[in-house]
């Protein structure tokens, strides 16, 4: 059944959110400080590994030794400025408030705020990161959920530790999981074809850099706009495409 692997991502986050508010609720706040505050550091771990991949043979032999990191500040680049001008940001966080709006009972300031924070900053960790992407390609193309059933564990778990923290907003990230993820299926299932593993490696590094984002955000140090950076997504293995061919 194709799109199985991301119907399962999308059932683990909403399971792993409910465990985590049940849990979040008998926990004091300084706790649930420390909770994000450790979700931050492993989000930077996350992204550090990630951005390695400008070392990937693949990448390297496609387009030089000193192109990736090129590649990647141009992705950056490019896709902050189309992202800022299409506002996802601020777009992002306005459908963060009206699910909040509409589907949570805590109408304060700081309750919005927290609803907001934990929708923004599970969308993006869950769906940043080069198993959301292959994993489903791969399930497109009919090879199999493998890589998002793991993944689905992992943010299953994510889940209930931001949850804990963050409450509610964290389960309402299950929705744009599901259409990042099922677009991406739909799409191979659609082309036939993966995209060559270089360009794999370029969109990996360049979502790495957007994780050291997040976590740079979920550690209070400064409020990255990640979410104006994703076009950079897209923009990566366009760049590695146009730099192979002239090299």
């Amino acid at each position: 059944m194709v799109g199985l692997g991301t119907i399962i991502n999308v059932v683990t986050i909403l399971v792993g959110s409910s465990l985590g508010v049940l849990l979040g609720n008998r926990l004091p706040e300084r706790t649930n400080g420390v909770i994000t505050d450790a979700l931050g550091l492993v989000t930077v771990v996350l992204g550090g590994l990630n951005v390695i991949a400008m070392n990937d043979k693949s990448l390297v032999d496609e387009v030089g030794a000193a192109a990736p990191l090129l590649i990647v500040l141009g992705s950056l680049l490019i896709g902050g400025v189309a992202g800022s001008l299409l506002g996802i940001e601020r777009r992002l966080e306005g459908f963060g408030a009206w699910l909040q709006n509409r589907f949570s009972n805590d109408s304060t300031d700081g309750g919005k705020a927290r609803f907001i924070q934990g929708f923004v900053s599970s969308s993006l960790v869950f769906s940043i990161g080069p198993l959301a992407i292959l994993g489903a390609l791969s399930d497109g193309l009919g090879h199999g959920i493998n890589q998002l059933a793991l993944k689905s564990t992992l943010d299953g778990f994510a889940a209930l530790a931001f949850a804990a923290s963050l409450g509610w907003g964290v389960a309402a990230s299950a929705l744009p999981v599901a259409i990042w993820q099922g677009g991406f299926t739909l799409a191979a299932f659609f082309l036939g074809s993966l995209m060559p593993e270089a360009n794999v490696s370029a969109i990996t590094a360049t979502g790495g850099v957007l994780l050291l984002g997040v976590g740079i955000r979920l550690l209070g140090l400064k409020k990255v706009p990640v979410a104006d950076l994703l076009p950079a997504l897209l923009i990566a293995p366009i760049l590695t495409t146009l730099v192979a061919l002239f090299i």
